[in-house]
């Protein structure tokens, strides 16, 4: 298989089966990971803790400063589809702000919108 990325040397496969417990669903997932890695590098086993350790530290990053900075976790919804989208707009909205203010923290930014309000109009025209 050939892949456009210079420094790939290992294609990744895993395989994730869930089953849910109320309906007793089960489904399976496929995911793919290309490595610069030669594939003998890791074990199984490695290569499985490498790419989890990747996606948690992701996850805790981005969910922490969703939470920490825009309440994340005080949504009393439970909705599932609308829990991702919210989600999905203040990633978005993380990554405005980082883009119109680089070098600013999140605490610092949040502060001079509040002093002059323009600025976020300013940042969502950008």
């Amino acid at each position: 298989m050939a892949v456009d990325f210079p420094y790939a040397r290992s294609l990744v496969v895993v395989r994730s089966r869930r089953s849910e417990k109320r309906s007793g669903k089960t489904t399976e997932e496929i995911r793919y990971y290309i490595s610069s890695l030669e594939p003998e590098d890791l074990t199984p086993e490695q290569w499985l803790q490498l790419i989890r350790g990747h996606w948690a530290g992701v996850e805790n990053r981005n969910h922490w400063r969703r939470d920490a900075l825009m309440g994340e976790d005080r949504s009393r919804s439970r909705s599932r589809s609308l829990l991702t989208n919210l989600a999905l707009i203040r990633n978005g909205l993380l990554r405005v702000l980082n883009r119109c203010f680089p070098g600013d923290s999140i605490p610092v930014i949040r502060e001079r919108i509040q002093a002059k309000t323009s600025l976020a109009f300013r940042a969502l025209e950008a």
